[in-house]
């Protein structure tokens, strides 16, 4: 971050390139609604493809979601941040058609661990997956003192 950057601004620019590179969000059809420093909004239509045997939501797919979410809020403040243990609670199911939302965010703190917890709602409002992630903040900069992105994870 530049001296003039703000936090804000920062976490923007971060998550617009960990988008930009990510092609198994954009597959999903993932789109950014909002981000914070250490938070963030997402969400996705389930597709027909995404369901399983019993017509419901393959749960990886709400899990991917959820993932995503995590990433781009834990990746916010502009060091690689890696996520180290997660769960989630699938507490309704997810069909087809279903615009699905999630909200990152940061619980709490230590110099290198971050706790997250993200909630996955579907249109109407319903709570459909409770996420909670451990991430481990590493010292590398995502973007490199000319601004390119790290390319990865070391």
């Amino acid at each position: 971050m530049s001296e003039s950057e703000t936090p804000q601004r920062l976490a923007e620019r971060v998550v617009e390139a960990m988008m930009a590179a990510d092609a198994f969000s954009r597959w999903l059809g993932i789109k950014v609604l909002a981000v914070a420093p250490r938070q963030a909004t997402v969400a996705m239509r389930i597709r027909e493809e995404m369901v399983n045997g019993f017509g419901v939501s393959h749960g990886g797919i709400v899990y991917s979601l959820a993932d995503s979410a995590l990433a781009f809020a834990a990746n916010s403040h502009g060091y690689v941040t890696v996520a180290i243990e997660n769960s989630i609670t699938y507490p309704q199911p997810v069909r087809v058609g279903d615009e699905l939302t999630a909200i990152a965010e940061e619980e709490g703190a230590s110099n290198r661990l971050g706790y997250f917890r993200v909630t996955v709602r579907r249109q109407d409002g319903t709570v459909v997956g409770l996420f909670r992630g451990t991430v481990y903040k590493t010292k590398t900069d995502y973007f490199s003192r000319d601004g390119a992105r790290v390319s990865e994870v070391t």
